[in-house]
């Protein structure tokens, strides 16, 4: 049995030709925001790509075939879409066995990249550890997918929402790469710095391309984290956000609203509490991630010679 997949035709000769391609994913589209605003976030995110010089491949499972690359009309129809499932490692498998659609997350979209020989994906933030994950054990497969598929994801940090601490401290006993790009501590998504000191910090797409393909020669498993500030004219600057997630969280609390529930609850209570700031600022770290993804894999594809230097 071979996974049912489709490529456009335009990745498919990207790839054929080694030029770069950049993955992008598709719950943006289903679960981030209402038509027509994320039909028209999806298509100015993969311009974005196009104008960097990368041929973007938007990723969804669509009547139980793995779409890489997405048309117009099925990037529209998928935005008005209803029941449309949010896959994740342990679902995506049995989504496209039994002909269902689903839109990819973080995980989803790596394993999808990586068979389709897409190593850079750009998406707006990874999921991580949720707050009292101590006593909820609620933990994102997005940090375990990082340790294992071999993809550089570019992100403007985790979803703020989370512990970020233990996110972090996830990472690194899992042996994943987090590197800042130009700046010495980690954003916080919506906010360009954090209090969090970086692991690794890195100036140009070239070194991040460097640093993905000197893991693959040295045999590593599992990919790179590059954490991209979001523009500072768009940020909600750390201490500004901070209290309204707390805020967030204890309304979530008192309403008993747990396990998959609390991310769009949250996110959807931030929108009001900022009067609509988080989703500016959402939109705006993505396109940003989009650039760096694409001069990444622009980087990647001049590097495929079989020179690391």
């Amino acid at each position: 049995m071979s996974v049912p997949m489709m490529m456009t035709d335009d990745v498919a000769t990207a790839l054929s030709d080694g030029r770069a391609v950049v993955a992008l994913e598709s719950t943006i589209i289903t679960h981030g925001m209402p038509y027509p605003q994320n039909v028209e976030t999806a298509r100015a995110v993969e311009a974005e790509v196009r104008a960097a010089g990368a041929t973007p491949a938007t990723i969804a499972v669509i009547d139980g075939v793995l779409q890489i690359g997405l048309s117009p009309d099925r990037l529209d129809a998928l935005g008005q879409a209803n029941g449309v499932a949010k896959l994740s490692r342990a679902d995506i498998a049995a989504c496209i066995a039994t002909g269902g659609t689903g839109a990819t997350t973080v995980a989803a979209t790596m394993i999808a990249a990586h068979l389709a020989r897409i190593g850079v994906f750009a998406t707006g933030g990874i999921g991580g550890v949720h707050r009292g994950a101590e006593t909820s054990f609620d933990i994102s497969a997005d940090l375990h997918e990082l340790a294992q598929t071999p993809v550089t994801v570019v992100a403007a940090g985790a979803k703020a929402i989370l512990d970020l601490p233990k996110t972090f401290e996830v990472l690194e006993t899992l042996g994943v790469p987090v590197i800042a790009y130009r700046q010495d501590h980690l954003p916080a998504f919506w906010s360009a710095n954090s209090p969090l000191p970086a692991p690794l910090r890195m100036d140009s797409a070239d070194d991040i391309a460097k640093a993905h393909r000197m893991r693959a020669e040295m045999g590593l498993p599992g990919g790179q984290l590059v954490t991209n500030p979001i523009p500072r004219d768009a940020q909600i600057p750390h201490e500004t956000l901070a209290p309204l997630i707390d805020q967030a969280l204890a309304e979530a609390d008192t309403h008993g609203i747990t396990a998959k529930e609390v991310t769009p609850f949250l996110l959807g209570r931030l929108f009001e509490l900022t009067d609509g700031a988080s989703l500016t600022a959402n939109i705006a770290l993505v396109l940003n991630n989009a650039r760096l993804a694409a001069a990444i894999a622009v980087a990647l594809s001049a590097q495929s010679d079989g020179s690391l230097g």
